[in-house]
């Protein structure tokens, strides 16, 4: 995991190795004080005072030049290091981003979108701090601990021995907790998510939970999520507290050790007082890196769970990609023909569609009808690919889809559904998201032929109105008639209808309806419907069960067949 998130670091390595050096250069200046106070000592225990003097002066003199390029090398670590970390952590989201962008509809069934903006922000918030300062914080420690040792078994060997033979105690209970660590992370982490997807849940169907009166219901289920967040937060603090103390623990004996032993070897002369005085420096000066250590180990162990966490959406695997000798889809006619085409969500569940075989000739106007459940909008998704079939194959204008690049496939095919999607912003943004190189004028032509002109001059900014989230300041056929606009836009030879008008109430449905005939014309056009007066005059009406296509004619011709489709129009006609 670690390999691969490695290669972040790649366009930044000329930023980390001078980060390093000044990180090298700042220890030099912490591993240089205690001998300066040792020599300092030594003169003044041995020497006359105009000894004393110089050496102070002069070692003074060098003492102060190191820490003004230790200043000047900290800021650079301060600065320039963080914005790297910053900058590590764009990329990263920007690879996320788009690797979110090109996972199939498959994906996105199964995971709440709650999850994964907690993955795109929270979790990479982390990796920041994380990727600036693990290579300088182990980076710093390691000098710091091979200087120290160095430096002090020229004073004494065997006391260096005894003291640093205590590391490794404090390596081993380090390591017992910072798996607790990780694990407690990783579920807080976990719950972060759940808890955003129960808020993203509650907000975006808030009308929903105040028209049922069920502000109580949901203030329960939040409380249950944002208590298991507090749980695992708990669990969290005990092991850090317990790590923390630990090292404490550690610190005070490794002091206690110096000044004991020391005193012993100073009282049998085997080290002189400065040279104690120098131990307790460097002492100090190891305990503060171990600290730092320490500290950062918590930053570590989110910063390990975010990178595990962006690895789990990096690595799952994008299955509808473009083919190594894939096509742009040029000059397309509409011309659609599916060949004994199966297809089931899951491999081991069973099929939703099963030996369809269907040819839609260039400008026909085809409704599909049929009971709930038997693979309508299934059918009409599998054309764009947004999800690959199990078995058969899709052909358009004679060329296998498999074997047309995905853009281009799509750029041919638009698509008016039930559940209206408009983005934050205005009006004219959302009407242009069908063709972003559209001028004005062709916007608002196509507002026109979508009956949506007259309605939006009305609003208070007109083009420039805002929406509001999910265009909820718009009526269900104002919403419509925005998508209907940026199809007409984007001027596709393809069209599919998937229950464009279900949710429409009569008058908004009449002047939909119209729009949709306009939008239809000289189009391939495929047509989901539940209201059946809609499609009468279809070319022609296929009726789809889970058995596949039990029916198929005109209107005129399945009302005298007396079969399902029959059936059904009695139905809706007498309801």
């Amino acid at each position: 995991m670690l390999r691969k998130f490695a290669h972040y670091y790649k366009p930044y390595i000329a930023i980390i190795i001078f980060d390093l050096l000044c990180a090298a250069f700042t220890t030099v200046c912490e591993l240089a004080f205690p001998m300066i106070v040792r020599e300092i000592t030594n003169t003044a225990l041995n020497s006359s005072a105009e000894v004393l003097l110089s050496t102070v002066l002069r070692l003074g003199g060098i003492y102060l030049f190191l820490r003004l390029c230790d200043t000047v090398a900290n800021y650079y670590m301060s600065d320039v290091g963080h914005v790297m970390g910053a900058r590590l952590e764009t990329d990263m989201r920007r690879d996320l981003f788009d690797h979110l962008q090109k996972l199939p509809f498959s994906y996105y069934d199964n995971v709440k979108v709650g999850q994964i903006m907690s993955r795109v922000t929270n979790d990479l918030f982390d990796v920041t701090e994380f990727s600036h300062h693990c290579p300088e914080e182990f980076f710093i420690a390691g000098i710091k601990i091979v200087g120290s040792f160095i430096i002090l078994s020229r004073v004494n060997f065997l006391l260096t021995l005894i003291i640093f033979l205590m590391l490794p105690l404090m390596l081993i209970s380090i390591i017992a907790f910072r798996k607790k660590m990780k694990a407690a992370f990783k579920m807080q982490r976990e719950q972060v998510g759940i808890l955003n997807a129960q808020l993203e849940d509650n907000l975006l169907g808030i009308r929903v939970v105040k028209s049922f009166a069920n502000e109580d219901i949901e203030r329960e289920k939040f409380n249950q999520d944002n208590t298991k967040f507090l749980q695992t937060k708990k669990y969290a603090y005990k092991y850090m507290a317990l790590f923390h103390s630990g090292t404490r623990f550690f610190d005070g004996v490794m002091y206690i050790g110096v000044i004991v032993i020391g005193s012993l070897f100073m009282l049998k002369g085997h080290i002189t007082s400065s040279d104690l005085i120098a131990y307790l420096l460097y002492i100090q000066t190891l305990i503060t890196s171990i600290r730092r250590i320490v500290e950062f180990t918590e930053q570590f162990q989110k910063g390990i769970t975010g990178i595990e966490r962006f690895m789990e959406i990096i690595e799952e695997p994008v299955t509808i990609t473009d083919s190594p000798d894939a096509v742009s889809a040029d000059n397309i006619g509409g011309e659609i023909e599916l060949k004994d085409v199966r297809f089931r969500y899951s491999e081991n569940g069973s099929d939703v569609l099963n030996h369809i075989n269907l040819h839609v000739k260039k400008g026909e106007n085809i409704a599909i009808v049929g009971p709930s459940g038997g693979g309508k909008s299934t059918l009409c998704n599998l054309i764009p690919r947004f999800y690959d079939l199990a078995g058969g194959d899709i052909f358009i204008d004679g060329k296998n889809i498999r074997d047309l690049t995905l853009k281009s496939l799509r750029e041919n095919i638009g698509t008016v559904q039930q559940d209206v999607y408009l983005f934050c912003g205005t009006v004219y943004e959302n009407i242009l998201y069908g063709n972003p190189d559209a001028t004005q004028e062709e916007v608002e032509n196509a507002a026109k032929a979508a009956g949506a002109h007259e309605f939006i001059l009305s609003l208070p900014d007109g083009y420039d109105t805002y929406v509001g989230e999910r265009g909820v300041k718009l009526s269900g056929g104002q919403k419509q008639r925005i998508s209907i606009a940026r199809v007409f836009l984007k001027n596709p030879p393809i069209l599919i209808l998937d229950e464009a008008t279900s949710a429409l109430d009569n008058e908004s449905e009449l002047i939909v309806q119209k729009s949709l005939e306009k939008l239809s014309q000289s189009r391939t056009t495929l047509t989901i419907a539940h209201r059946l007066t809609t499609i009468k005059n279809a070319d022609r009406i296929l009726f789809l069960t889970s058995d596949g296509i039990t029916e198929e004619g005109t209107h005129y011709e399945l009302i005298k067949k007396d079969g399902d489709y029959a059936k059904l129009y009695s139905l809706y006609s007498n309801g």
